[in-house]
């Protein structure tokens, strides 16, 4: 972890680590999955959608965003709260770029994302040299009682960080929430179809009618192959869009994103940008744990919940090096 800290931080080099396991006695899948990573860390290219199947959606200038918020266990009633935004940087999408924020414990809403959002879209006009004309964002990790709230709050500050950079610029959003901690299981009604050891459904399984809401736009879809166990489908709401998608066209979308991970040459159970999120989240977790230990016995940055004020140190922890903010230092 110290290793990984310090590469993303102060020195600004990408990093891999191997255990001795796997350099003694390596196996060809292994090293397979970690040259994946290594060349995605260094800024290669490991998997695009076919330009015969990829969604006519990326015809024109389209960043997808994902964001997931990640908190400390069940027992820490101190610790902050990081939030991390992912943005993609170019027409695949293959490569995305990432920022972190701290925030309060346990807060789910996104505090600085126009912030955030500001700067990814500078990011992608430097590197692209085109605005998108289309946002596609996928937000992770929020419960049904939250919707309306995350909806009116971080919908309003991606609007606002666009109207920002330049009076009239109002590209097309379309939010869309993934869940995967849901009871919701789906099998197959002939055994004819089931796939794998395990018979689960096969990948790229879409329920939209039956189990679903009766007048919101939300679908299920399996898009991984069930290795062990019964397969989870992830559940997808969306929220608003602006681009008209139908719902065969985000469904298809949603599934190709699922193909473009870095880490696996297998479809993983969420789109990419979202997965991603998740990394980048859990990864500055890392980052900030030596600082929380002296910022709590010094008492600076935490107060009753919620209510905490994060403190500068914190904030400066979780920055990444100039050197590696283009990178794919998470994969």
């Amino acid at each position: 972890r110290e290793v990984k800290s310090v590469g993303d931080t102060i020195v600004g080099v990408p990093t891999q680590c191997l255990q001795s396991k796997n350099v003694l006695r390596p196996q060809s899948q292994t090293l397979t999955n970690i040259c994946l990573k290594m060349n995605a860390k260094v800024g290669g290219i490991n998997f695009v959608v076919h330009p015969q199947v990829r969604s006519g959606f990326f015809k024109e200038p389209v960043i997808v965003l994902g964001a997931d918020v990640t908190h400390p266990g069940s027992l820490n009633v101190k610790s902050p709260s990081i939030a991390a935004l992912v943005g993609s940087m170019d027409a695949h999408p293959s490569k995305y770029r990432a920022m972190v924020r701290v925030q309060a414990h346990r807060q789910e809403i996104i505090a600085d994302m126009k912030e955030m959002v500001k700067d990814m879209l500078k990011a992608f006009y430097r590197t692209t040299q085109h605005k998108p004309r289309r946002i596609l964002f996928y937000r992770d990790g929020v419960s049904e009682g939250m919707f309306q709230q995350c909806l009116s709050k971080e919908l309003q500050a991606i609007r606002q960080a666009c109207s920002s950079l330049e009076h009239g610029y109002e590209p097309g959003i379309t939010f869309v929430i993934v869940q995967k901690r849901h009871h919701t299981r789906l099998f197959c009604a002939e055994q004819r179809d089931q796939v794998g050891r395990s018979g689960n459904i096969p990948p790229g399984t879409v329920v939209e009618e039956g189990i679903t809401h009766p007048f919101e736009h939300d679908f299920f879809l399996c898009s991984h192959f069930g290795i062990q166990g019964t397969s989870r489908p992830a559940h997808y709401h969306v929220l608003w869009d602006d681009n008209n998608f139908s719902a065969d066209n985000l469904q298809l979308l949603s599934y190709h994103l699922c193909h473009t991970y870095v880490r696996c040459a297998r479809s993983v159970s969420i789109p990419a940008p979202a997965y991603y999120a998740h990394l980048v989240a859990f990864r500055a977790r890392y980052h900030i744990e030596k600082h929380e230990h002296l910022d709590s016995d010094s008492g600076s940055s935490f107060g009753d919940g919620r209510n905490m004020v994060v403190s500068e140190e914190m904030q400066r922890a979780v920055q990444l090096s100039d050197r590696i903010k283009a990178n794919m230092y998470f994969a």
